[in-house]
């Protein structure tokens, strides 16, 4: 079954089938909104009592729903300045070093960091022997993206591809998986250096959209775009830790990628398949 699941992605049209739910999910269809929103908090188990708005009624778009606000205070920060924090509610994946130029993807994958980044070479080397984490969000969690340290906006990149789901078995089966497809990649400049924040699309992911650009797919496109941003003067963005980046319009993954020597250590419990919440520790930066 695994493999049959697995050769219809390969076959099914992505894309098509994605931004046809992206348009049902943006259009305000009154009680047929408002069932399909409790039909997915009962089907996935959604804790409403954390939403800002608990109520699917006051829901006017599923993605309204989707990009929910949480209760304020209801994910404090650490705020010890020896920690970057968890950007998303998620589990991770994997994580380590970035050994030569290679990302683990699971078992018997890896792929480049240089094709994760859009082939942007001086990007990729800022990040040689770094270090990465790949987290991903399942369809019940919160999907707002946020800043696991203060940090300034260099370049964005948005980089075309496949649309595969992102779950744990495909992660497991597709080569590459997160390198081929769509994606976009935001560069900051930080206290511990270079770090991207790279939001990969998946199947039925209508938007990825980040707090600066609004909307950055889709629409899509077939060639690699970079906009590049002042990191001084008035027109500089600077976003605290724990300040939202981001959002995914449905579940998908983010990774993150460090320069050498940034991260020390992960901190406790932090591990493959471990449940992260957004603003928790994440890892003790080198002193």
């Amino acid at each position: 079954m695994d493999k049959i699941k697995i050769a219809l992605q390969y076959i099914m049209p992505k894309h098509l089938l994605s931004r046809m739910v992206g348009k049902l999910a943006a259009a305000e269809m009154g009680s047929v909104t408002t069932a399909a929103i409790n039909w997915f908090i009962k089907q996935y188990k959604i804790d409403m009592s954390e939403a800002a708005e608990p109520e699917a009624k006051a829901y006017s778009t599923f993605n309204d729903f989707f990009t929910r606000a949480l209760k304020p205070g209801i994910r404090p920060l650490c705020d010890d300045k020896d920690y970057i924090v968890h950007p998303v509610d998620g589990a991770i994946s994997q994580l380590g070093p970035i050994k030569e130029g290679r990302i683990f993807q699971a078992k018997g994958h890896d792929y480049s960091s240089l094709a994760l980044l859009g082939d942007q070479a001086e990007d990729a080397k800022r990040f040689e022997g770094g270090d990465f984490a790949t987290i991903y969000l399942a369809p019940k969690d919160y999907h707002r993206i946020h800043m696991p340290i203060k940090g300034t906006l260099s370049k964005m990149t948005y980089v075309p591809g496949e649309l595969f789901s992102v779950n744990p078995l495909t992660a497991e089966n597709v080569p590459g998986l997160f390198a081929r497809n769509e994606r976009v990649v935001a560069i900051f400049e930080t206290e511990i250096g270079p770090m991207a924040m790279v939001l990969v699309g998946a199947t039925i992911v209508a938007s990825i959209e980040t707090v600066w650009a609004g909307t950055v797919t889709p629409p899509t496109g077939k060639k690699v775009f970079t906009w590049d941003y002042p990191t001084e003067g008035p027109n500089a963005l600077t976003l605290e830790k724990g300040a939202e980046m981001g959002r995914f319009k449905l579940g998908s993954t983010v990774v993150m990628l460090f320069a050498k020597d940034a991260l020390d250590e992960f901190a406790d419990g932090v591990e493959p398949k471990s449940v992260t919440r957004m603003g928790q520790a994440f890892a003790k930066i080198e002193d």
